[in-house]
């Protein structure tokens, strides 16, 4: 190990020669970051293995802090954030890597630490591990459920494929596809292996699914994501959760063609189909024109022979049925026969009636004279006459009852009405309204009334003074008295 020697200061003597008093005196930081540098230029970058523990997740900062360990000892592990988001495998609690990073010394704690800038899973096994792990986790949130999965349109007419567009896969599709049944087919091209595999295979799904039906690039009506064999480290794009959750979102239907028939990733789980193969996946997509053809005129066939079969059938039912109906002469001779009948019978029911209505005309003939005819009228005329007679005697009573009750109204409205106040010496005063004064309250000197005695004689006045009027003086005379008296200044 390389001396630490940077930074070092010589202490001087001790005054006392004590052993030790030429010992060479370190403050922490230097002694803390001379160790750092000795750790660093001695191991530089090294290779570890070992299980993940104490993994929390990415810290607010964006850095991840965790350990690897083994069955004897621990080792203190970081990933900066610029490292975090290039990783190809991500950490997780528990699963065995490989890490490769800087070693160095961490002065605040004490501690070493290793750097990771990157990150694999320590064999197949741990792959598997992690991969079954993440399986169970989206299963439980019902990402593989049956009942999410889309029927498959029977003939699509826009087929939108998800691969690399230098490899074999997208060649082997465009060909079956050309050979079943021709689509129009849209190629979004993707890296299918490496750190970028899987954001680019999500983001295409969901490109596709935001195209709006009827725009400039028409939208797919089924979409394939495909890809060729290879290891499970090359296919491990295919089991990123961001691909997953992209499949299982899909509003199209999508069908996964990832590696061969023996390689299972995840988005096979969240697909509506899987494929063996892309060249399977293109068999899914698409019939086969030629025996789709030949399908529909066989049922064309089908079709004309089931409908002469029908023509014919009903056909013959009808004929048996005409068969077993009677002639119309048979079905006309029986109510000819009664029609004719009924007529003998009509005319001499006839003959029979008039014969009984001529010998009851006689009969009532008979009896038939002029003197009881005039007896009848004379009768009649004798009975209106006395109707007569009782109708005037009724009318006059009821009119000389009328003229009464008419006559004693009219007395008894003469003795309410003024007029005769009036024939007892009586006036009445009028203002210029023609209503009349009941009291002189409201009246101003100038104004004009009228005053009317009996028998409609009207005379005008003026108020000339408001002097309460005087009562009249009865002055006694032999042989009678003759009231008088002034009015007062009232008129």
């Amino acid at each position: 190990m390389a001396e630490p020697v940077s930074g070092r200061r010589k202490a001087p003597a001790s005054a006392s020669g004590e052993a030790g008093g030429n010992a060479h005196e370190f403050s922490v930081s230097e002694l803390s970051f001379a160790l750092k540098r000795t750790v660093e230029e001695t191991f530089g970058h090294v290779r570890v293995r070992g299980e993940i523990t104490g993994f929390r997740g990415v810290h607010s900062s964006g850095h991840s802090y965790f350990a690897l360990k083994d069955e004897n000892a621990r080792l203190e592990a970081v990933i900066w954030k610029g490292v975090y988001s290039k990783l190809r495998f991500k950490p997780a609690e528990g699963l065995e890597v490989i890490a490769t990073g800087k070693l160095t010394t961490y002065p605040g704690s004490s501690k070493y630490q290793i750097v990771i800038e990157q990150l694999e899973p320590a064999g197949i096994g741990a792959l598997m591990a992690l991969l079954e792990e993440r399986r169970k986790k989206l299963a439980a949130e019902g990402l593989f459920a049956p009942e999410r999965k889309k029927k498959l349109p029977d003939i699509p007419d826009v087929i939108g494929v998800i691969t690399s567009p230098t490899g074999a896969v997208i060649r082997d599709i465009l060909h079956r596809l050309a050979d079943r049944f021709p689509r129009h087919v849209i190629v979004w091209p993707v890296r299918v292996q490496g750190e970028t595999a899987a954001a680019e295979v999500a983001a295409a799904i969901e490109g596709f699914n935001k195209l709006k039906p009827g725009g400039k690039i028409p939208r797919p009506d089924l979409l394939i994501v495909a890809r060729g064999g290879g290891s499970i480290e090359d296919l491990w794009g295919f089991n990123e959760e961001v691909v997953v959750r992209a499949a299982a979102a899909s509003d199209i239907p999508l069908i996964a063609a990832v590696g061969h028939e023996t390689d299972v990733t995840l988005i096979d789980y969240a697909a509506d189909k899987r494929a063996p193969t892309p060249t399977a996946a293109a068999e899914m997509a698409v019939p086969v024109r030629a025996d789709c053809i030949a399908t529909v005129l066989d049922l064309q066939r089908r079709l004309l022979r089931a409908e002469v079969r029908l023509v014919d059938n009903n056909r013959s039912q009808l004929r048996g049925l005409a068969r077993g109906l009677p002639r119309l002469q048979d079905l006309i001779a029986l109510p000819r026969q009664r029609f004719d009948h009924i007529g003998e019978r009509l005319g001499l029911a006839l003959r029979r009636a008039a014969e009984n209505k001529r010998a009851r005309l006689s009969r009532i003939e008979g009896k038939l004279s002029t003197q009881f005819i005039r007896f009848k009228i004379a009768d009649g005329k004798k009975r209106l006459e006395q109707y007569d007679k009782r109708a005037v005697m009724a009318e006059w009573r009821h009119l000389a009852d009328l003229a009464r009750r008419l006559g004693g109204a009219g007395k008894l409205l003469q003795s309410y009405s003024y007029q005769g106040v009036l024939e007892r010496g009586f006036a009445v005063v009028r203002g210029a309204d023609g209503k009349p004064v009941r009291a002189s309250a409201g009246l101003k000197p100038g104004a004009v009334l009228a005053i009317e005695f009996a028998h409609e004689d009207r005379v005008g006045v003026v108020v000339s003074g408001m002097d309460a009027p005087k009562p009249a003086v009865r002055k006694k005379e032999s042989g009678g008295s003759q009231g008088g008296g002034s009015q007062g200044s009232l008129l």
